[in-house]
């Protein structure tokens, strides 16, 4: 076998070459995390951007109502202001949507949740967004006079829900997130419902070491079947970042992991390629 050796400004040009290619390689080589909710994605060195390099399909911004802005921020809005829903999130989105086409990963068709958990006034900070978000309406999407359209981003609303507001509208680019404990008194109204939430507190005391208790489980189990019957995914937010926890939520079906490990729930979730037994 001849080898021919490579002359040292080939292999300069090479390296260079790759080095500038490599980002675009990565990029087109995401694994999408259908379980995966990147909880408070704000507060990550590069928001939006660090939830999508991992592949995220969920992603959560707390949001206040300040002054006419939306401002991302967990607590105090008021030195925040040029970080905007808008410019850290729905403007990029729309972007890569344009890019994409028609969907924000690339070679993927899955859509993106993304959470607006609003902190101000429910129903002040719901028309300001309305009124943000009708810029944005050829990649959201929307339910018009009893139809949901799903497009390449849907917002779902949390915190301070303006719930009285959604449920009589016939015309919206929104959803929301019920209270998990109350989708055995709630029905899915008009579709207003996508996702269902609770603490991980309020029905679990376990922490992931040794095993969860019998009626623990079967407590869990039990509400995630009656969300899935209103066609609900079901989250628990503030749960122990590990593994043992991971692996009890998603077998009693839990739809949506919520963590701030961004790199280590990616990785189980790829490991365990959806091998993990779920409830109907």
């Amino acid at each position: 076998m001849l080898i021919i050796p490579l002359h040292p400004y080939f292999k300069r040009a090479l390296f260079v070459f790759l080095i500038f290619i490599s980002p675009l390689i990565v990029k087109s080589q995401v694994i999408t995390l259908a379980n995966g909710f990147a909880h408070n994605d704000y507060l990550h060195k590069h928001p939006l951007l660090d939830a999508e390099s991992n592949g995220y399909t969920h992603i959560e911004a707390d949001v206040f109502l300040h002054g006419n802005k939306l401002v991302v921020a967990h607590i105090n809005p008021y030195f925040k202001g040029k970080r905007t829903l808008e410019n850290l999130y729905l403007e990029p989105l729309l972007e890569q949507v344009g890019k994409n086409n028609g969907h924000v990963y690339a070679g993927s068709d899955q859509p993106v949740t993304l959470m607006i958990d609003i902190k101000s006034d429910a129903d002040k900070t719901y028309a300001e967004l309305q009124q943000v978000l009708e810029k944005y309406r050829t990649m959201l999407s929307s339910y018009n006079n009893g139809t949901v359209s799903t497009r390449a981003v849907t917002i779902v609303l949390s915190g301070h829900k303006p719930y009285n507001v959604i449920k009589n509208e016939q015309n919206r680019l929104v959803f929301i997130d019920e209270d998990l404990q109350k989708s055995a008194e709630d029905t899915a109204v008009n579709n207003v419902f996508t996702m269902a939430s609770c603490k991980y507190s309020k029905l679990l005391k376990w922490k992931g070491t040794g095993n969860i208790s019998k009626r623990e489980e079967q407590r869990l189990c039990s509400y995630v079947s009656i969300a899935h019957k209103n066609g609900e995914q079901v989250r628990l937010w503030a749960s122990p970042d590990n593994q043992a926890v991971w692996k009890e939520m998603l077998s009693c079906g839990v739809d949506l992991i919520n963590t701030d490990k961004l790199v280590a729930l990616k990785n189980f979730l790829i490991s365990s390629n959806g091998n993990y037994p779920r409830v109907n």
